[in-house]
């Protein structure tokens, strides 16, 4: 058996492009045109992922992070066999991806996001109680296991509920459970707090840690770049279909200990401000975020040396009748490096 919970070599996902669209990789496509039955389709292809080398450890939580539309996800459904690999190869603890799939189905736990992976028509302890036995656990393990998810995932008072019925946070408590109830050695979360309140997400990081703490082995797939710092051993970056940086968290971070962030407080913000301050000589990005429902932005430039762009900084805003309402020099973030390395912020 490999040495590692998860390798992969070289692995490449390609994907007929559709008439009209470009390829991930900016080829432009061909015009769209009318097919008749008789004639073949064009066989224009992007490709989503491009080469991607990983080696998770066993044992360890590994945080891959990338823009929407890098090979995240593409990546990820190949692991769990969703996906066949158009070349390369992956062995998920020591399986195969395409000759040992369920081998590797039986290695996983798994969560996706954006997918109803439970029944709402059933209660919490009918859907544990469903999967065990599709997991073909005997009943009176089965039984026990259910029961022991229920105390640990804190649903106990509400378990025979329709799961209609739970908020958001308690439907991603029953999913989990249901990655855990064959003991997997891997457990795959893929945006496993996207659209939880702080408090859910909170315990479901909580959950995380444990399972770590367990043995087990998490790839973790996140939008919350502290979530990331926070959790993970080890982070990959992915973009346009390969990894482009990987090391741990405090690694990555030393990558730009020479630029410094200067981070802004504004109101009256308008987005031509941001082309004039790309200008300024030692700016290398700028990101914007606009505070909740307010006129207050948060705006964060990278700067080799703040000094000297702070006064050019400081005309562009003044000429443009925004009032800077507070301003800092901060130590570079993880989410500082994903910018830098990709050019873009998380979500974009």
């Amino acid at each position: 058996m490999s040495n590692f919970a998860i390798e992969a070599r070289q692995l490449v996902k390609k994907f007929p492009a559709r008439p009209g669209t470009g390829d991930k990789n900016g080829t432009p496509a061909p015009p769209r045109k009318r097919w008749s039955f008789a004639r073949k389709k064009p066989k224009t292809m992007f490709t989503a992922v491009n080469g991607v080398d990983l080696q998770i450890e066993r044992g360890e939580i590994f945080g891959l992070l990338g823009p929407n539309g890098a090979g995240k996800s593409t990546t990820i459904r190949m692991l769990c066999t969703l996906l066949e690999p158009t070349s390369g190869t992956a062995q998920v603890n020591g399986f195969d991806i395409v000759r040992q799939a369920n081998n590797v189905r039986r290695s996983l736990g798994t969560v996706l996001a954006g997918e109803r992976s439970i029944y709402w028509k059933l209660t919490g302890r009918e859907n544990l109680e469903y999967f065990a036995a599709l997991y073909h656990i005997p009943a009176a393990a089965a039984k026990k296991r259910v029961e022991e998810l229920i105390e640990r995932m804190e649903i106990k008072d509400r378990a025979n509920e329709l799961v209609e019925k739970y908020s958001t946070g308690m439907r991603q408590r029953i999913a989990i459970a249901k990655a855990l109830l064959a003991r997997p050695p891997i457990v795959l979360l893929d945006e496993p707090t996207l659209g939880l309140d702080p408090q859910a997400a909170r315990r479901v990081r909580e959950l995380i840690a444990e399972l770590k703490r367990e043995g087990h082995t998490i790839l973790l797939t996140t939008h919350y770049m502290e979530e990331a710092d926070q959790l993970s051993d080890r982070i990959g970056i992915i973009d346009t279909g390969k990894v482009i940086a990987l090391d741990t968290p405090e690694g990555l971070k030393r990558r730009i200990d020479q630029q410094e962030v200067i981070r802004l407080e504004l109101t009256g913000w308008h987005e031509e401000i941001a082309g004039r301050l790309k200008s300024i000589a030692g700016i290398e990005h700028i990101t914007t975020h606009r505070q909740g429902e307010t006129d207050l932005w948060e705006v964060n430039l990278h700067a080799q040396n703040s000094r000297a762009a702070l006064p050019r900084i400081v005309e562009h805003i003044s000429s443009n009748g925004t009032r800077l309402v507070n301003m800092n020099i901060v130590k570079p973030s993880l989410e500082d490096v994903f910018i830098h390395l990709t050019g873009k912020a998380l979500r974009d």
